[in-house]
């Protein structure tokens, strides 16, 4: 039988409050700026209610109609460019991972580990050791300033691959050879059996490849410069690069809004399954 302390029950309740609010307020302000005109967010103190010009705020925003010397690009647009992006980062990461781990895990062919550790090897390599030699080879590719030169260099995942290739690994050899005895070929066990029995894991490292691709900052500000491939987080950088005399900051904090939907939506429609796919993973 649980003893119940209800000292403890109080206090471990308050810290949750307490993390809930430390995450939330800046949130929080962050919309009541976008409600405000640029005048009343700079005024001391700023207003902690939200204003009447939402509408007015956000339709600036979306249309790259707003003020100041910063990106004028509309923000309709860096969220299309950086949906897209997104979208076939975390796809491609997956497909190319999924198809990667059931090689080495079910093929025999020679320097069959030596491939694995060398797709291994490349976690511990920095991203600013990769990132010269990369922007090279996309330049000379002729692929700046386009989608392919946006996500082509960020689709490989040695992490998905290892997660994948640990999770094969666990798969029983009986339901291997139950499918084989069936008549399944190499695919259709891949596509069958193998990609039902992942399908958690998948969920959730669709979650995190898709905000790792949304988030992406420092490649896409080497490989982009027309304002027509800005993904959002290069939009809002460049929104606020006219300094704070020269700033509309209820524009800003609009678009930071805007940007914060789409990853929250996805975390949001898959929450049951990110979660079910992570304790999945390390059972």
């Amino acid at each position: 039988m649980v003893e119940r302390r209800p000292f403890l029950t109080f206090l471990s309740h308050a810290v949750l409050v307490l993390g809930v609010l430390v995450v939330a307020f800046p949130l929080y302000l962050t919309f009541v700026a976008s409600t405000q005109t640029s005048q009343a967010i700079v005024q001391t103190p700023m207003p902690l209610l939200p204003g009447g010009h939402l509408i007015d705020n956000y339709t600036a925003a979306l249309q790259g109609t707003g003020g100041g010397s910063g990106s004028k690009a509309p923000v309709a647009r860096m969220m299309t460019v950086s949906l897209i992006s997104a979208l076939i980062i975390s796809i491609g990461k997956i497909a190319i991972s999924l198809l990667s781990a059931f090689a080495i895990v079910y093929f025999r062919f020679p320097f069959r580990m030596f491939f694995f550790w060398a797709i291994f090897i490349t976690l511990m390599l920095p991203v600013e050791v990769r990132i010269g030699p990369t922007y090279k080879v996309v330049s000379d590719l002729g692929m700046l300033n386009s989608y392919a030169g946006l996500t082509i260099p960020l689709i490989a995942s040695a992490t998905a691959t290892f997660l994948f290739r640990q999770f094969f690994l666990t798969v029983p050899e009986e339901l291997v050879e139950a499918a084989r005895m069936d008549g399944a070929g190499p695919m259709r066990f891949f596509w069958d059996v193998l990609v039902p029995l992942s399908k958690t894991s998948i969920a959730a490292l669709f979650v995190i490849q898709f905000i790792y691709g949304w988030n992406q900052y420092l490649w896409p500000l080497l490989v982009t410069t027309s304002e027509d491939m800005y993904p959002v987080v290069i939009g809002i950088k460049r929104m606020i690069s006219g300094g704070d005399s020269e700033m509309q900051w209820n524009i800003v904090m609009a678009t930071a809004i805007l940007a914060m939907l789409p990853p929250a939506l996805v975390v949001m429609l898959m929450q049951k399954w990110f979660v079910k796919g992570l304790v999945d993973t390390e059972k």
